[in-house]
């Protein structure tokens, strides 16, 4: 079989500046570039974190998320990609410091095979943290 890494996931948001800024700023991401997806009628960017890259899309004329895709339990009842997971050290310190930057908390799991949470992007776009066991 061919060998492949990841690369980057992707997210369609209303806008484009508020995005980069929430990244940034609750996440840490850095711009990598801006760019214009003709075919797509997007202005896109790239956004990194290490080895982690983020797509992020503002399309002409999109429509907005669905509120079905804002809820982790709702969401996997709609076929498609479902989600990114990050792994964190510490569950309870990641929780203060994305309260502290007041950052929409959609789910906090706590289970036998593990513990984490989902938070919502600018856009509403769930994101998964994982704790390392």
């Amino acid at each position: 079989m061919a060998e492949f890494t990841f690369h980057h996931g992707g997210v369609s948001v209303p806008s484009l500046d508020d995005a980069i800024e929430w990244y940034h700023r609750v996440l840490g991401f850095q711009l990598e570039r801006r760019f214009y997806i003709e075919a797509a009628r997007s202005h896109t960017a790239m956004v990194r974190n290490g080895h982690l890259r983020f797509e992020i899309f503002e399309v002409e004329g999109a429509s907005p998320l669905p509120r079905d895709r804002r809820d982790p339990k709702d969401d996997l009842a709609t076929h498609g990609n479902k989600h990114l997971a990050f792994q964190i050290a510490d569950l309870a310190e990641f929780l203060l410091e994305m309260k502290h930057k007041q950052v929409d908390i959609a789910l906090i799991v706590q289970e036998k095979f593990g513990s984490g949470c989902f938070i919502r992007d600018c856009a509403g776009n769930l994101i998964e943290f994982v704790e390392r066991i």
